[in-house]
């Protein structure tokens, strides 16, 4: 061997025996590194922006390194099968394995915590603490603790800002309407809702188990949809997937529900007296005897003098709900996926009832990754509407149980159906299927397609592009065919002999209709967002448009030769008619937004929409609605920092926006023309002539709202306690409406629409919340306000009405009433007071406003009250303890009356509290008038106060408590959690009405009641 090799191989050898210590921290030849690689890459978030600073750790190990100001990191001398673990704040933790891939990109996603601290705005998301804009949220999961079937009555007391009004429990029907700061438009106030990015109906109809959030937006921030954001904006974003391992949820909850409030009729003996009254005012003799009510109230004889409770007859004590609910969630870093299925049944409150609400949907969000610049998203929701009534109406059926007089029956003691009210109406039977049924189904498909691509020779610049299909089918069938009634013969009554008698329609009838709706939507966007040291960008500039098309189909038959035949084709030809109509509608939109921060605590925000409408002619069609805001975080200050220590975080804001509102009759600015109904006869054939429908109005143009908002947000304790305030102004402007007031009648002229109202809207918000942990205990108490309340500034007037009647400077819909002032007690009285010619002791008396002796219209005075309340108040409790939580929450309104006198007299029956306490000769310090005969009297066919019932009211909206089964019992049955629950709707309500719900809806109390409702419930997770 060589001297010089074997030398070499010697020393080699000691080192080896000698350095085995120090072996692990000299770099090995790369001969010897078996296999051993360098890994590099970078680190975006899902923008695509660098993320500076982030962790990156071998597994296991103390090993690692940071990614510097560009993303980028190396870390070296790993083994093939190394996992790398990459951290930041704020973002979810990854593992990755290279798998012998010396480049690894990875694109970290926000964890939930740091999602938390944003709020979804239009067309993207703010962090809380930059917003400048009065926008509000709610999470979905606080919408799911209300075992409420229908979103738009989950919102009020939960979110400031947010006023509604629920007027029907009806199954299919049982929203509420909804304002967004009240009502500022004399035109339609109804908000626009934008549900995963683009404007759809069916809000209330979505599964609140697919919700993510909704976000409201009520000032500047709105203005980034221009045109149709006067109202205010709603927006709902989905679920997604979140990654990880597949994951299974089921939910389960049965309801009982009741009606909120029935009114409570007079019994037979009472209405029996009230007749004899009426009659006796009329100059009629008694219609009862003593004995003969005696009769009715001891029960001796239910045949002919019955006690009927029509209300007992007719509704069911309890009506049943129920929902199932399945997802799956899961992903993994390049694919994420929400999957849903739900089903939905409702019953109505009828006995027998023909009435239900049935839903099915569907829904597939997903996501993908296709590399470090593409990000792709596919959604796909589909829903089946099924609403099942009978043919007549609720207000029709609720009408005859108002006016279902209690000496008559309703059933006969055999069992059968009694007399009809009139025209075949009977509520037993016309609530139920006996008399023909009414089926609507609505199908509805949304779809949306987006993609996002990262401009990658550009930092922060990135586009996206999205597409919307949305369409939808309603085939509406209705089937109405004669029924059995039975009537006592009068021959010999106590033979209690009942004759059949066929009722409603002389032959079956059918109408079918059906009707479609298509529209897309695609916009395209380009987004820059970068942080130059402590200076935040976040702009974009984008394009949309969008078209809708309708169709409508009808048909009707008549003379069915059997009622077993409910097809369309099987009806006569006699008498039979068809009809069709088509609509359609488009919009063109070029809109941006600029952001702009410095370090957090010097903030400014400017959205612009150049909106395009053919609602309006050529050369009006675009109009330019801006919105600027801006704020200052004044805690960032070190002044502040340095002196207010228990006030962690103060900022203030203000914002302007100008928006317009498009929701008014289109094709204004032309001449429209209709078929008259009758025409010229020639050879036999009719042929319709044409009529013109109005006159037009070149000069239409855009409803303009001019909002001006300021606010301040404030924390307090370390996030103990926290306080938000906001006042807002809106002044509206070019508000379409008719000079019909100003034109005298006899002229027969019907003028065009103008852009001459103007409205005003003012008013505050205010949020107060606390949370606190003591040892295992949470809780927490948000408490909101709204008060929002308009004027009328200017709008066509009568010539000549005096102040105190005039509807400028009221709210809109202000009504004018005579103003009740108390009950006649005697005939010294009505001398001795200005009166109606023909008032008597027992009438309401009427204020005489002008003091001329005379009771007459100009005695009439605009309340400033309306049916929408002014102020809205919300307390929300939420507790844990252990494995129980707890959820209650009150709601209130104020600051609104609704009008409502029943039909009642010899056409119907009286609620108790009209007459347990009425004027009679014997009881003249009464608190309700004498009895009256339907509109007979002066103080009934002429509205007044005293029928202005003053609805303010508090409920407990929803109360839930729960308990979650211990994680180890869980375990032992394999699942991750299962929570079992009783929750409640509505279950108290706190008013000075008593006889109806304080959201009876204005008229004579003939409504489908809202609903209280009972639930249990299960959450299971696998």
């Amino acid at each position: 061997m060589n001297p010089r090799y074997a030398k070499a191989m010697l020393l080699l050898c000691l080192f080896a025996t000698n350095t085995s210590a120090y072996s692990a921290r000299l770099p090995l030849p790369s001969v010897w590194q078996q296999g051993n690689l360098t890994v590099k890459g970078k680190v975006k978030d899902i923008n695509g922006n660098p993320l500076p600073g982030v962790t990156v750790l071998v597994k296991d190990t103390k090993r690692g390194t940071t990614t510097d100001v560009q993303g980028n990191y190396t870390i070296a001398n790993v083994s093939k099968d190394v996992v790398l673990v990459f951290q930041y704040i704020g973002f979810d933790p990854q593992e990755v394995k290279p798998e012998g891939k010396g480049t690894v990109n990875v694109v970290m996603k926000e964890n939930q915590k740091s999602l938390d601290e944003y709020v979804v705005v239009g067309y993207g998301t703010q962090k809380k603490v930059t917003k400048t804009g009065a926008v509000s949220s709610v999470k979905g999961a606080e919408l799911q603790q209300s075992p409420n079937v229908n979103i738009s009555n989950s919102l009020v007391g939960r979110i400031p800002g947010v006023i509604a009004v629920n007027n029907s429990g009806e199954p299919g029907y049982d929203g509420s309407r909804l304002f967004i700061r009240g009502r500022s438009t004399l035109g339609n106030s109804a908000p626009l809702v934008v549900i995963d990015g683009f404007p759809r109906d069916g809000f209330e109809r979505m599964n609140p188990n697919d919700i993510e959030s909704v976000s409201i937006l009520k000032d500047a921030a709105a203005a980034i949809y221009g045109s149709r954001a006067a109202n205010g904006v709603i927006l709902v974003t989905t679920k997604r997937g979140k990654g990880g391992k597949p994951t299974l949820s089921y939910g389960f909850n049965q309801s009982f529900v009741t009606p909120t409030r029935l009114p409570e009729m007079a019994d037979a003996p009472t209405y029996a007296r009230v007749v004899n009254e009426i009659l006796k005012y009329g100059g009629d003799k008694p219609k009862y005897t003593e004995d003969e009510i005696k009769k009715f109230g001891d029960g001796s004889d239910p045949w002919l003098y019955p006690n009927t409770n029509w209300y007992d007859a007719a509704i069911k004590k309890i009506s049943l709900q129920n929902r199932h609910d399945l997802s799956l969630t899961g992903g993994t870093d390049k694919m994420s996926y929400f999957v849903s299925l739900g089903s939905l049944f409702q019953d109505g409150i009828y006995k027998n009832s023909a009435t239900n609400y049935k839903q099915q949907n569907v829904r597939a969000n997903l996501d993908a990754t296709v590399n470090e610049n593409i990000r792709l998203r596919f959604d796909l929701a589909g829903r089946l509407e099924n609403r099942n009534f009978p043919p007549r109406s609720a207000g029709s059926i609720f009408r005859s149980l108002m006016r279902g007089r209690p000496t008559e029956n309703a059933i006969w003691p055999n069992g059968l159906p009694g007399p009809d009210i009139e025209y075949g109406d009977n509520p037993v039977v016309t609530g139920t299927n006996a008399i023909g049924y009414q089926n609507d189904k609505n199908y509805v498909i949304n779809t949306n397609m987006s993609a996002v691509v990262n401009i990658p020779w550009v930092q922060g610049l990135f586009v996206d592009g999205s597409f919307a299909y949305d369409q939808s089918f309603r085939f509406n069938k209705y089937f109405i065919k004669p029924w059995t009634l039975y009537t006592l013969d009068n021959t010999d009554p106590s033979a209690h002999k009942l004759n059949a008698g066929s009722r409603g329609v002389s032959a079956p009838e059918m109408n079918e209709n059906f009707e479609t709706y298509r529209q897309t939507t695609f916009n395209f966007k380009v987004n820059y967002v970068r942080s130059f040291g402590k200076h935040n960008i976040n702009a974009f500039a984008a394009f949309e448009q969008s078209e809708l098309r309708g169709d409508l189909f009808g048909a009707n038959r008549r003379y069915f030769i059997s009622d077993k035949l409910d097809q369309l084709s099987l009806g006569a030809d006699k008498e039979k008619s068809n009809s069709g109509s088509a609509t359609e509608f488009a919009r063109r939109n070029y809109f941006g937004r600029i952001s702009y921060n410095y370090k957090e605590t010097y903030l400014f925000d400017y959205n612009m929409r150049y909106d395009g409408s053919q609602n309006f002619p050529k050369g009006r069609r675009m109009g330019l609605f801006p919105g600027a805001s801006a704020g200052w975080v004044i805690s960032n200050e070190n002044f502040w920092k340095n002196n207010i220590h228990k006030l962690d975080y103060f900022k203030i804001r203000a914002a302007y926006g100008q928006m317009g509102n498009d929701q008014i009759d289109p094709f204004q600015y032309l001449s429209t023309y209709g078929f008259s109904s009758g025409g010229v006869m020639f050879g036999g054939d009719l042929n319709k002539g044409i009529y013109q429908l109005r006159s037009p109005n070149q000069a239409i143009t855009w409803e303009v709202a001019n909002n001006y908002d300021i606010g301040i947000e404030a924390k307090l304790l370390g996030d103990k306690l926290a306080f938000e305030g906001d006042y807002f102004y809106t002044k509206r402007s070019n508000i379409l409406v008719s000079r019909s007031l100003s034109m005298p009648g006899y002229t027969g002229m019907t003028l065009p629409q103008e852009n001459i109202g103007r409205v005003e809207n003012k008013g505050f918000e205010l949020v107060l919340s606390h949370k606190n942990d003591i040892k295992k205990f949470h809780y927490e108490v948000i408490g909101t306000m709204t008060h929002a309340k308009n004027k009328i500034l200017f709008w066509d007037e009568t010539p000549g009405v005096p102040a105190w009647q005039q509807s400028t400077g009221m709210q809109i819909g202000a009504p004018l009433y005579y103003r009740a002032i108390g009950i006649y007690k005697d005939a010294e009285q009505v001398k001795n007071t200005p009166h109606v010619d023909g008032a008597r002791p027992g009438d309401i008396i009427f204020e005489d406003v002008n003091d001329d002796k005379i009771i007459n219209d100009l005695d009439r005075v605009r309340i400033d009250r309306t049916e929408n309340p002014t102020w809205i108040f919300g307390l929300t409790v939420t507790a844990k303890y252990k494995n129980f939580d707890f959820t209650m929450l009150w709601q209130g309104a104020t600051g609104a009356s609704q009008y409502l006198r029943t039909e009642s007299g010899l056409i119907g029956n009286f609620p108790m509290a009209f007459v347990q306490d009425r004027w009679t000769e014997q009881n003249t310090d009464a608190s309700w008038p004498r009895a009256y005969d339907r509109d007979r009297e002066y103080w009934v066919n002429r509205q007044n106060t005293f029928w202005f019932w003053n609805t303010n009211y508090v409920r407990l909206k929803t109360l839930d408590f729960g308990y979650n089964i211990p994680e180890r019992v869980c375990k032992r049955v394999r699942l991750q959690n299962l929570r079992v629950y009783v929750s409640g709707q509505n279950l108290l309500t706190i008013d000075k009405v008593k006889i109806f719900d304080p959201e009876a809806p204005s008229g004579s109390g003939q409504y489908y009641p809202q609903t209280k409702i009972y639930n249990v419930g299960l959450n299971v997770t696998f």
